[in-house]
């Protein structure tokens, strides 16, 4: 049996531990290791490691040792509870092994779930699970997570209560980050809403999401993007105190004032530019950034990106200017640029 499309995530939530085997396949290792952790997770509950109710076994063994596979399958435990016996990174040529532990699957066995990377159509694997009535076989493609999936995995948290603007923002940065990333931030969301019954803000993924750059430069440049000049001096001593380099500095400045730039080129306006960028840009910081656009206009933002690059040449050279004032003075002049559009 196949599974397509949204089927995939539902099934690999929650498995059905009457079916003998699951195959679980794509290009994407850690896609593939997060829809398994996820479907042995909860096929076993918890606990299974210690109550020795999953059993790892590396694909690659079973052309030597197809024994070993079966007698796994038909072990019997010491505690009560689902168990499972994970093949990993499973090549073709373990599939007559796996075929005769399917062949004597009986119900109370263990559940055999069988990962693997890309295979093409010609696999063996694929040409043992897909016709079979009864295994599973869930090909995981390069796609971000859902709605659907997200909404799910917050609801195992706890967390039902989600603004459409905080789905929105999650739906972006499920686009923007690593599938790991992205899971970890769901995760640490989860904890943060921990026995709060609010719903989730689009503020608070905003505070959860990973930053991009130290959040004291990423302070400074906002003051020199709102020109609040009072209190560049001290901002740019503190970080000069810390050991940043002049040139993170710089590189940082310039991503800032690209964004603003793009955002400002966007035909759907400021807002949806900044929701487009990548990683994307959203609540509370996406309004302080629309408004820097909105202050500095399309030609203004040119200026300060050309500025930039030369900044950033000239501290890549070989000159012997003192780098820290080299930005600085750049930094004072976009500091002191007079606002609106030009």
């Amino acid at each position: 049996m196949i599974l397509k499309g949204a089927e995939i995530g539902r099934y690999l939530a929650r498995p059905d531990p009457t079916r003998p085997a699951l195959l679980i396949y794509g290009q994407d290792a850690m896609r593939v290791a997060l829809k398994r952790a996820e479907a042995v997770a909860a096929l076993t509950g918890p606990n299974a490691d210690e109550e020795m109710r999953l059993t790892r076994l590396p694909g690659a063994d079973l052309r030597k040792d197809a024994a070993a596979l079966m007698d796994a399958v038909k072990a019997v435990g010491f505690f009560p509870g689902q168990r499972v016996v994970l093949v990993e990174d499973t090549p073709d040529a373990a599939a007559p092994a796996i075929a005769a532990a399917l062949e004597e699957w009986a119900h109370g066995d263990a559940v055999i779930v069988v990962t693997a990377g890309g295979l093409s159509k010609s696999s063996a694997l694929r040409k043992l699970f897909e016709p079979h009535q009864q295994a599973v076989t869930t090909p995981i493609y390069d796609d971000p997570p859902g709605e659907e999936e997200i909404t799910r995995w917050l609801s195992d948290a706890g967390l039902t209560e989600i603004e459409r603007d905080a789905m929105r923002d999650l739906l972006e940065l499920s686009r923007a980050l690593d599938p790991g990333d992205f899971r970890q931030t769901v995760e640490k969301i989860s904890l943060y809403k921990f026995q709060d019954d609010t719903a989730l803000s689009s503020a608070e993924v905003a505070l959860m999401a990973p930053a991009t750059i130290d959040a004291e430069v990423d302070e400074l440049i906002d003051i020199v993007a709102e020109g609040k000049s009072d209190r560049f001096g001290q901002m740019m001593r503190r970080i000069e105190g810390q050991g940043i380099a002049p040139v993170t500095i710089c590189i940082a400045a310039l991503r800032h004032f690209r964004a603003l730039h793009a955002a400002s080129a966007d035909p759907g306006g400021p807002q949806a530019g900044l929701s487009r960028l990548r990683p994307p840009v959203f609540g509370p910081r996406r309004d302080r950034m629309a408004r820097q656009v909105q202050s500095w206009g399309m030609r203004n933002l040119e200026e300060a990106v050309h500025h930039l690059l030369d900044t950033d040449l000239q501290l890549r050279s070989s000159t012997r200017a003192p780098q820290m004032a080299l930005i600085e003075r750049a930094l004072i002049r976009l500091t002191m640029t007079p606002r609106g559009s030009r």
